[in-house]
């Protein structure tokens, strides 16, 4: 094998992790690894103890790296390729394309439109990739990722590529449920024909209303809380009175009650300990218990 042609490999140790979250809040990996493609991916968890606590992050959107930060391996995948392919366009069938993990959802929203399908348009409203999407059934707008989902492939700790259909998991709101200790790497997703003009207003519609109702351009992790059966969060937390609530620089957004901001100097306890408050006061006020959508990962 020529030099030129081997898996490139980039391993940091004592990574700061609050640069690669959109909270911009975390403490450091005990190893951070960003691969360049599969065949360096595979290549690393061949190579990795099978006893390695692991944490997969694409654009960090969706999660609370605690202070301590992560004893394990952060497998970073914002570096490996990110591309598009249409797999097979038909009047009757619709549009499937394949999606690589680290694709932000935004681009299928905007590739969709010009292909001349319709469904795709909330995903301009997800603020991460399609891997994290798949992994928490993200969605905006009413619209879910798994709607549309043909097949996916997986990694497992052994490095071996998979592809699973969507019979393969149990699906619910903001739910995932599959094999254990396979992550995604790609998808195929399909979409129907529909009309281009109204799917451009569509995006741009709720650009606009995204625009307007949430704290966009400041340090957040998007939505903290589940919808509750019936009900909206934000219009629970802001019924309690709690819009500006703040400890420490972490403050409940006075322009949606259902984000988090970072004002500049948040630790992630002072988040932490503010999410517990609002759902602590919402169970008193409202008798529901509030569910995070935020994952949690690595020690106080």
């Amino acid at each position: 094998m020529h030099p030129a042609s081997k898996p490139v490999i980039d391993l940091l140790l004592n990574e700061p992790l609050a640069p690669h979250t959109s909270w911009r809040i975390g403490g450091p990996a005990k190893q951070y690894f960003r691969p360049r493609d599969n065949a360096a991916l595979q290549l690393f968890l061949q190579n990795l103890p099978i006893e390695e606590p692991l944490f997969w992050l694409g654009l960090g959107s969706n999660v609370l790296i605690r202070d301590g930060g992560f004893d394990g391996t952060v497998i970073h995948t914002l570096k490996m390729q990110a591309q598009i392919e249409i797999i097979n366009q038909d009047p009757q069938t619709g549009l499937v394309i394949r999606v690589d993990a680290g694709v932000p959802c935004a681009k299928i929203a905007k590739l969709a439109c010009k292909q001349f399908v319709v469904g795709a348009e909330f995903f301009a409203g997800i603020p991460g990739t399609i891997g994290g999407a798949l992994a928490m059934n993200a969605g905006a707008f009413g619209s879910e990722t798994w709607q549309h989902v043909v097949a996916v492939e997986v990694i497992n700790r052994r490095g071996e590529i998979t592809t699973r259909t969507p019979q393969e998991y149990q699906i619910s709101y903001r739910s995932v449920l599959g094999p254990e200790q396979e992550w995604f790497l790609a998808a195929q997703l399909r979409f129907m024909p529909g009309d281009q003009e109204q799917a451009s207003l569509r995006i741009k519609e709720l650009l606009q209303r995204r625009s307007a109702t949430q704290p966009i351009g400041l340090p957040s992790c998007g939505s903290v809380f589940r919808n509750p059966d019936g009900k909206y969060a934000a219009e629970l937390i802001e019924a309690s009175k709690l819009k500006g609530r703040r400890i420490g620089d972490a403050e409940v957004s006075t322009k949606h009650a259902n984000f988090i901001i970072n004002l500049g100097k948040a630790s992630a306890r002072d988040v932490e300990q503010l999410i517990r408050e609002v759902q602590q006061i919402v169970w008193v006020d409202h008798a529901v218990r509030l569910q995070p959508e935020v994952k949690f990962v690595g020690i106080e």
